[in-house]
This record gives structure tokens, sequence and C-alpha cells, in this order.
């Protein structure tokens, strides 16, 4: 039972200092886990958009177990995300013709498409444009 309880503390204590570091509210992330078929931990970090209220993948981490994937998250954003290309992604839904502009780190353009359709219909969302941006 204690290793049980560790594990939720430790668990809680990494999904805080991930928010934590991303400075956003703990609302606005969701931390979705998912069980592999060789035995591994998926876990898919979604932000939520106040403004608009849509959500999109921040990033996947894949791990041997829960605290392993919540490492790899916390390592990823405090170190890995800064080498991935910075995109400006402009796009309504069908429903609303109102313009909306979302920002992505993404290895490439697809990477950063993929985040943006994440969990819904490719055709529920019309890209007006992608922009790779400088490099600061």
């Amino acid at each position: 039972m204690k290793a049980s309880a560790n594990l939720h503390i430790e668990s809680a204590r990494l999904q805080q200092e991930i928010e934590s570091y991303l400075g956003v509210k703990a609302g606005d992330l969701v931390f979705e886990y998912q069980n592999t078929d060789d035995n591994k931990v998926k876990l898919d970090l979604i932000t939520i958009n106040p403004r608009h209220n849509q959500s999109f993948l921040y990033h996947s981490t894949l791990g041997y177990d829960k605290l392993d994937a919540l490492n790899q998250m916390l390592e990823y954003i405090k170190v890995h995300k800064e080498k991935e290309n910075s995109y400006t992604v402009q796009w309504t839904t069908i429903e609303s013709n109102e313009l909306h502009t979302s920002y992505f780190r993404a290895g490439n353009v697809y990477e950063a498409l993929d985040k943006l359709y994440y969990g819904r219909d490719i055709n529920s969302i019309t890209v007006f444009s992608v922009v790779l941006n400088p490099i600061s």
C-alpha cells in the first residue's frame, strides 16, 4: 500500500512540476496515459487553450511505467523542446469563421499539424497557413 501511495505522490509532484515549468494552470493541461501492447506506458500531454477552448497535443512520451513517462516528459520540457522548430498555425473550425493562431514545437511541419489535429476529425478544422518561425 505504501509503495502505491508513494507512486501517486511522486506522480502528482511531477505533474505539478511540469505545470509549473510550462507556466499553465492545472486545468489547462491533461495528462493522458495509455498502456501499449509492449507493456509500456504512453503519456500524451494535452494543452487546453482557454481563449478558444480547443485542445492540442503538446508532446508524447513512452516509458516503462507512469513515473518514467512523466520523467521523460519533464526532461523534454526542460531540455529538448528548445531543439525543435517553432511553428505558427492559423486556422478556423467548421462551426466558426473566427481565425485562430496557435503555436507548436515540432520536428517538422507534419508533426506540428498532427498536434493541431490530435483527437479530432481532420475535416473539423481549416488550416490557412503554417509558418516556420525564425530562430531567435
